[in-house]
């Protein structure tokens, strides 16, 4: 047909908001399988994200291009950039040999994504307006009209959280206040929030500025004590030392009362420090940054589908299916689906959310297609099963990135036979149903609990105490028609490999007999 542009309308199944990392992965998957989909992105280029951030332009995903390893599943352990493919030309390690490359590095590997995938994207197109009367509708701004089954929203956290403070429109953000560290030489410099850009911007400035204070009400989160990639990461943390060595620069665990400007152009800032019996101060900066990151934009979404909020209002309310709460077939991929592991794992990042699209993926098929989850066979006796784990666990890459989160999970027969091993389900999709009233156990890789130092751990190396592993480790749960019956450890492995016949395979097997004789399943400890 032939149409204005005011008037036209684009039908599909699939629309998906935004060409990032998430977009164009959940997108990678549906060309793959031929389905009826299109992206609509703001830009005019995928990855537009990354033009902008992080405002120092040197990424904190690790790029670990030399690891010993020839196996492509388990080097995607140690590589948290590249979106998954069957192209091995599309890992990022083709495109850059720093362990923290450059964000320009990443806008042309995802353009190249893009193109060598012919997925397709409408670009320039900024949706205005979402509604929904049976299907959903899109708007532009430039008058496109788009016609959707479902719409997954793979927008990111694209506006900038700013805190109810009195004053605070006073101070920078942290989106677009000055990179030029000159700018901001003999200053007093305030930067409210301690995650990454906090001190990311910290870093940039720690040479010129007079006095920098970190200011947040809790104090510092370490990404290698919580193993959160999303808390304080090494690189950004050299600011530390010249706190702790008495070069004029602080971090305050404290909340903002207000912010003012005086008449001589500084700002005022009353502070209440929190271990301080609540002591209050007024302290006095020439700048204020707000780093106090992002949350989702719902301006788009019109009364008829506006997605239930969660967490502060930061994020899409969603199932463990990624599908919002409130309106059903509109779904999130990408940075949005934290939401479920919020400050916990992975999913607010590529090496997590790309194994959740493409579990995403395979929800959609299941869904609306008809396609079952995919499924692979294994020998249901204990031996079987004890290999099948054990095969799975030293390769997997979406169970070490996702720990916790996704599972592998094996599901038994009634009366012997093959089992059905589904790769990389959402746990919680699990718990909730998904698989019905079956006998099944579920692997997942899991850290053990975090007391006192990490760097000083008095590790227990008998595998009769492998449920005292620090390290990531294989936890095995078995559950029956919903039921949790048991949990077995795995010995934690300095190199992340269970291959030991002593120390693994043994105990995992005596676990296994034992659970299936005391279940009624004694032929399958004989019978294949």
């Amino acid at each position: 047909k032939t149409m204005s542009q005011s008037s036209r309308c684009t039908v599909v199944e699939t629309l998906i908001l935004g060409a990032g990392p998430a977009g164009l992965q959940l997108g990678y998957f549906l060309e793959r399988a031929g389905r009826d989909y299109l992206i609509l992105e703001a830009a005019e280029g995928a990855g537009d994200f990354f033009r902008r951030f992080p405002r120092h332009r040197q990424l904190i995903s690790n790029n670990k291009v030399f690891t010993g390893y020839d196996d492509p599943e388990v080097n995607l352990r140690f590589d948290w950039n590249s979106l998954l493919s069957d192209d091995p030309a599309l890992l990022f390690k083709n495109y850059s040999l720093e362990f923290f490359p450059h964000a320009d590095v990443m806008v042309r590997y995802l353009e190249d994504f893009a193109a060598r995938f012919e997925l397709r994207i409408r670009y320039g197109a900024r949706a205005k307006r979402v509604s929904r009367d049976g299907r959903f509708e899109v708007e532009t701004e430039t008058g496109e009209r788009f016609s959707a089954d479902r719409l997954v929203v793979a927008t990111g956290l694209s506006r900038a959280y700013v805190p109810p403070i009195p004053g605070i429109e006073l101070a920078d953000n942290y989106v677009d206040v000055s990179v030029d560290r000159d700018e901001f030489r003999n200053q007093r410099v305030l930067i409210l929030g301690k995650g990454n850009s906090g001190f990311e911007t910290a870093d940039n400035l720690v040479s010129r500025a007079a006095i920098i204070h970190i200011a947040s009400p809790r104090p510092v989160q370490f990404a290698w004590r919580t193993h959160h990639v999303g808390h304080l990461r090494a690189v950004n943390n050299n600011v530390l030392d010249t706190y702790q060595l008495k070069s004029q620069n602080a971090v305050l665990d404290c909340s903002i009362e207000r912010i003012t400007r005086r008449a001589d152009g500084m700002f005022e800032v009353k502070v209440t420090y929190t271990h301080a019996l609540e002591e209050q101060e007024a302290l006095l900066y020439d700048r204020v940054i707000v780093c106090t990151g992002f949350r989702f934009d719902d301006s788009i979404f019109d009364e008829s589908c506006r997605p239930n909020l969660a967490i502060h209002d930061r994020f899409p309310d969603q199932s463990s299916a990624w599908e919002s709460t409130n309106v059903a077939g509109l779904y999130v991929a990408g940075g949005l689906m934290q939401m479920r592991d919020f400050k916990k794992i992975t999913s607010g990042f590529i090496h997590g959310f790309r194994y959740n699209c493409r579990a995403l993926y395979r929800i959609l098929e299941e869904r609306y297609h008809g396609n079952p989850w995919p499924e692979i066979p294994f020998s249901s006796t204990p031996e079987g099963l004890a290999d099948a784990i054990l095969g799975r666990v030293n390769r997997t890459s979406a169970l070490w990135q996702m720990f916790g989160y996704l599972g592998e999970i094996f599901v038994l027969p009634e009366e012997g036979g093959e089992g059905r091993l589904l790769e990389e389900m959402p746990v919680d999709y699990v718990r909730e149903g998904a698989l019905g009233k079956t006998h099944h156990f579920v692997l997942t890789l899991e850290f053990g609990r975090s007391q006192g130092d990490p760097f000083n751990v008095v590790r227990r190396p008998d595998p009769r105490q492998a449920e005292e592993s620090f390290f990531l480790h294989p936890v095995i749960r078995h559950y029956r028609e919903g039921e949790k019956l048991s949990e077995h450890h795995i010995l934690e492995h300095l190199f992340g490999e269970w291959r030991d016949e002593e120390l693994h395979r043994k105990p995992l097997l005596a676990y296994l007999e034992g659970e299936l004789s005391s279940q009624g399943f004694e032929a399958l400890a004989v019978t294949a």
